[in-house]
């Protein structure tokens, strides 16, 4: 399939499952404004691949100037994983920045939590190659499945309420935001549009998944609750559009605790005072 396939497809046959989605979160959260320089990760998955083309495609028709490169980290890919990323750039008529890190290299030597490590130091090293470009924000290709599992590994793994942002600012890069345009589409979508313009791209082969015998907890935790989700959609079809609202929902009333930064607050905290005043209201009541 060629690349005006690939567009058409998008914008036509997948236009309410992608197209219209993307934009909504584009818009929705104001990600993308004038005089913008954004990177696009380029990981070479279907995710980042799909961003890309449509952020491409937003450029090309919104009105809005903004300037765009596609930035690639290779972390010690294979040859042949490399030479995958590398035609599916061609296809897609994607120029690639492309350049090299010892990631992988660096996180064998870690035991307990390679993909964590990982995680962190391509954050770290997307960051700087970004500002090094002159750019102000950085787009990824998570998705709104990559959001729904954030909130109940949080719940269930971490203890905690909380949820994968469409856009934040950095702390580490004060001028840096991140993006994720993809926020409202459905990865089950991306699949049937790479399936349907046969196109095959990377998953993560760091020699580390790779390996069958390895157990790292973030990898397995997160494969167990894509698993507890399809699940739960055999007797609550609607589940995932409940798991997303349920972030938007949040009455602080209702909650023991919360935080903002190191700014803690508990239920408690005003409990006492509400219940003195209403005692108070009472009896100037029965002095009436």
């Amino acid at each position: 399939m060629g690349n005006d396939y690939v567009m058409d497809s998008i914008m036509k046959k997948y236009r309410k499952e992608i197209w219209n989605p993307f934009t909504k979160g584009v818009r929705e959260f104001c990600m993308i404004q004038p005089h913008d320089k954004i990177a696009v990760c380029i990981s070479g998955g279907k995710d980042s691949m799909l961003l890309a083309k449509c952020i491409e495609k937003y450029r090309e028709i919104s009105g809005v100037p903004f300037s765009v490169i596609y930035l690639c980290m290779n972390p010690g890919y294979s040859e042949e994983n490399l030479d995958i990323i590398f035609r599916n750039a061609k296809l897609l008529k994607l120029k690639l920045d492309i350049f090299n890190t010892r990631i992988f290299e660096s996180t064998k030597r870690e035991k307990r939590t390679p993909c964590f490590l990982c995680a962190r130091l391509r954050r770290g090293a997307l960051y700087k190659a970004a500002m090094e470009r002159g750019c102000n924000k950085i787009a990824l290709g998570h998705h709104f499945n990559d959001v729904i599992e954030t909130i109940l590994m949080g719940m269930l793994c971490g203890g905690q309420l909380q949820t994968m942002m469409p856009k934040l600012q950095s702390e580490n890069y004060k001028d840096m935001q991140v993006i994720r345009p993809l926020y409202y589409v459905h990865e089950a979508n991306i699949i049937k549009w790479a399936e349907d313009n046969e196109l095959s791209f990377i998953r993560c082969l760091c020699g580390i998944t790779k390996n069958s015998s390895a157990d790292d907890q973030a990898i397995s935790k997160r494969q167990e609750v894509k698993e507890l989700i399809k699940m739960l959609k055999k007797t609550i079809p609607d589940v995932e559009h409940h798991i997303f609202r349920s972030v938007w929902n949040v009455d602080l009333r209702h909650l023991i605790s919360y935080h903002l930064g190191n700014d803690k607050h508990n239920f408690m905290d005003t409990f006492n005072d509400s219940l003195h005043k209403s005692k108070g209201e009472n009896a100037e009541d029965d002095r009436e």
